[in-house]
């Protein structure tokens, strides 16, 4: 008996084991809801259920140390030793003493592993795959921050710092994929922390009531609160502007994408500026951002080249171009606006680059800039683009031959679709050299058998790149600059060409507010102008950049050498600020003039109402959130009073009082204040009466023992109703809609203020 009542002064053993479990659980839910937002990068596999497992077992463990009271050092060191384990078992078994306790050959292989990931990460295209390395980084990751979750907010109590770290780990995808605001991961999230908070609130010891009270409206203010919180997020967060333009560190992105896996981007609306530039050239250049050479069924996969300083004049190769073909050298001054990427836009063929910060590379093999992976580009950072531009005359390229190139430019699954191959050999059938095959296929595409869409179907693959999505993108000859580019280069591999994909830039508009007389123009460059277009090698020559396109950009063309020089291999006739038809005519078409952004191109004329009907609608859920939190607190309390707790009811009268703005001071017995509201306020005066005689005998019963009268719940609603009926229509709608006592208590200031307003 002595140790029952010593087990309930401390709180109780089985309290405390429910207390540890519950904030244990708690726990664990928080750091799965952090974890949601991987699902939009890494492809749903094994990882997940090996992240379930270690974190389970982590706060397991955690919970069964702290049940028989180690100390929390010693429970940091169990969950670390169980991770190791549990992480070895999974991924270095082979390496392992009887598959848990690591090798020496276990941890040296762990650096390859995160390299191999992060190597994925940098070059990937999202969703990643979830490789084994990769797999083996998220499972450990996870663990490591349950382990830290777990120390923070169930051991040290400190359940704000776990929230704060588990807001962090979910804003980690966010940052390496820009995407529209994930209102369900939020929810989940912000739940879920709201849940731990609330749990880790109710596990702290409180000492034994001498008398029994009524439920507390704690529960209902931090609700409110959290709810509030979490419905203006979601509401106001669809209608701030677009945040800054930024690009994929990592797998995808808003601006600059090193996939095609554009659509998204394109369809983002409020472009912005990404950088300005200046050129020798008579007109702006394409700027390229990333090469594609590899292609499997599926999808291009980014050129992953050795690499060498853009300081290094050798990193740049030698020129492509046979002695014969005249070369236009041309240099180019870009300025960074808005735009964080690894990439450096850059125009083709760069034969050097200066004043870049120390950090970029270049690849010999195509000429990209990327970063190192200590920088990204920054706003206002300034640097100088020299490229030697072939310019081979009509005769000299109808000569050459594109039948060259390595595997990578040549490439193609086993299995290509019929409409793929009968579409390239129809389209060029009389053609008698590479060239003109290539200005027919490009003047195919351009032609009125097809049309740009950003609005075409999107599910289903179709907005990827392979070649079941160009197949179905050549039965409904309708798509964006993706589909016109994949289907270009695949169809010129098909017809046995070295061919590749380019992602970048449209040719900016000319800003005439910034050229000074006499000086050359400013082109800007913005976030809507984002391509993709391909390339094909021609022997002596280099890669030359066709886009098939319909309405963007220039159709390839080069003029005969009795006309003069040959234009250039990327066009760069001054664009237009929006696209408009490009010529139908067959054989080689002319250098158009339309020249815009893929985004603006699909972009509606209508007025997208959706952002402020979701708001209007998240507005009138918020406006209800606190008549929904009263009426769930008067039932709670009603209910309570059914079964004989006469605090409850009373405590509902008290908290209608405070709706109404009477004042409920702390150190008013409850038969004075039953008086006042019986002849200031309108209370009927029995059942106020009854009411006030159940309170005193409740505060003078013995602790458990309430009565059983559910007078008392109709006592206290006719009370209430009394009080309502006294008062204005608009007082009591506003009493209704907005009741104080979420939030002011009796006995405060504010309860004390409340203006009494006596009935007469």
């Amino acid at each position: 008996m002595a140790s029952a009542d010593r087990a309930a002064a401390e709180g109780g053993t089985p309290r405390r084991g429910t207390a540890q479990l519950s904030l244990s659980a708690a726990a664990w839910i928080a750091v799965l809801a952090a974890m949601v937002p991987l699902l939009g990068v890494i492809v749903p596999g094994a990882w997940i259920v090996g992240g379930l497992i270690v974190t389970a077992a982590v706060f397991a463990a955690g919970f069964v140390a702290r049940w028989y009271r180690l100390p929390a050092v010693v429970v940091g060191l169990i969950e670390l030793a169980l991770w190791i384990g549990m992480v070895t078992a999974i991924f270095l078994r082979e390496t392992a003493i009887v598959f848990v306790v690591p090798t020496l050959r276990a941890f040296a292989a762990v650096p390859g592993k995160i390299d191999a990931a992060m190597d994925q990460i940098r070059t990937g295209v999202a969703p990643l795959a979830a490789t084994p390395e990769l797999a083996f980084c998220l499972v450990a990751a996870a663990g490591l921050v349950a382990i830290v979750v777990d120390h923070v907010a169930v051991t040290a109590r400190m359940p704000l710092a776990a929230a704060i770290a588990l807001v962090a780990v979910s804003l980690i995808p966010g940052l390496a994929v820009t995407a529209p605001f994930d209102v369900i991961g939020f929810v989940l999230l912000a739940g879920a922390i709201l849940f731990l908070l609330r749990v880790e609130t109710r596990t702290r010891y409180q000492p034994a009531q001498a008398t029994p009270v009524a439920p507390s409206s704690t529960s209902a203010i931090a609700l409110s609160i959290g709810l509030v919180a979490v419905l203006v997020a979601v509401a106001a967060t669809p209608l701030l502007p677009e945040p800054v333009a930024r690009a994929a560190f990592g797998p995808g992105g808003s601006t600059i994408n090193a996939s095609l896996d554009l659509g998204k981007d394109l369809r983002r609306p409020d472009p912005v500026t990404v950088l300005t530039l200046r050129t020798s050239a008579p007109s702006a250049p394409y700027l390229r951002v990333a090469t594609l050479s590899t292609f499997d069924d599926a999808v291009w996969q980014p050129d992953s080249r050795p690499t060498l300083p853009v300081s290094d004049a050798a990193g740049f190769g030698s020129s492509t171009a046979a002695p014969d073909v005249a070369v236009q050298k041309v240099t180019t001054r870009i300025r960074i606006d808005r735009l964080t990427a690894r990439y450096l836009p850059i125009p083709f063929p760069a034969v050097s680059v200066s004043g870049a910060p120390d950090g970029w590379q270049v690849m010999s093999a195509n000429r990209t800039v990327v970063s190192d992976g200590t920088l990204t580009t920054s706003s206002g950072e300034e640097y100088t683009v020299t490229t030697e531009v072939p310019e081979p005359t009509l005769e000299q390229i109808r000569a050459s031959t594109a039948h060259v190139g390595d595997v990578d430019s040549i490439g193609l699954p086993v299995a290509i679709p019929q409409i793929i191959t009968k579409d390239a050999h129809e389209v060029t059938a009389g053609t008698d050299n590479d060239y003109d095959a290539l200005t027919a296929l490009q003047a195919w595409f351009r032609g009125s058998s097809f049309e740009y869409s950003l609005t075409a179907p999107s599910v289903d693959g179709y907005d990827a790149s392979g070649v079941s999505s160009v197949a179905q993108f050549l039965e409904v000859r309708k798509g964006y600059c993706i589909h016109f580019a994949s289907a270009f280069a695949i169809m010129a591999r098909v017809l046995g060409m070295s061919s590749r994909v380019v992602v970048g830039y449209l040719p900016g508009t000319t800003d005439t507010s910034t050229a000074p007389d006499g000086s050359s123009p400013v082109y800007t460059v913005s976030s809507s102008q984002l391509h993709a277009w391909p390339e094909v090698y021609f022997a002596g020559i280099g890669w030359v950049a066709f886009d098939p396109t319909k309405s963007l950009g220039e159709p390839t063309a080069f003029v005969p050498a009795a006309t003069g020089s040959g234009s250039d291999v990327t066009p760069t006739t001054k664009p237009s600020t929006g696209p408009s038809a490009s010529p139908t005519t067959s054989g080689r078409p002319d250098v158009g003039t339309v020249n815009a952004g893929d985004a603006q191109s699909g972009a509606g004329a209508g007025v997208n109402l959706l952002p402020l009907g979701i708001g209007t609608a998240a507005v009138i859920v918020l406006l209800l959130v606190p008549l929904l939190l009263g009426s769930l607190r008067r039932r709670r309390r009603d209910a309570a009073a059914r079964r004989g707790d006469a605090l409850a009811a009373w405590a509902s009268v008290r908290d209608t009082a405070i709706d109404l703005g009477i004042a409920v001071p702390v150190t008013e017995s409850p038969r004075a204040f039953g008086a006042r509201l019986v002849r200031e306020n309108g209370a009927p005066e029995a059942e106020t009466g009854a009411l006030v005689r159940a309170v005193e005998a409740a505060a003078y019963a013995s602790p458990g023992d309430p009565s059983d009268d559910e007078s008392l719940a109709r006592d206290a609603a006719a009370v209430r109703n009394g009080l309502y009926l006294a008062v204005g229509g608009g007082r009591r709608t506003r009493a209704l809609l907005f009741p104080r006592s979420l939030i002011v208590r009796p006995g405060s200031v504010y309860a004390r203020a409340g203006a009494s307003r006596p009935i007469g």
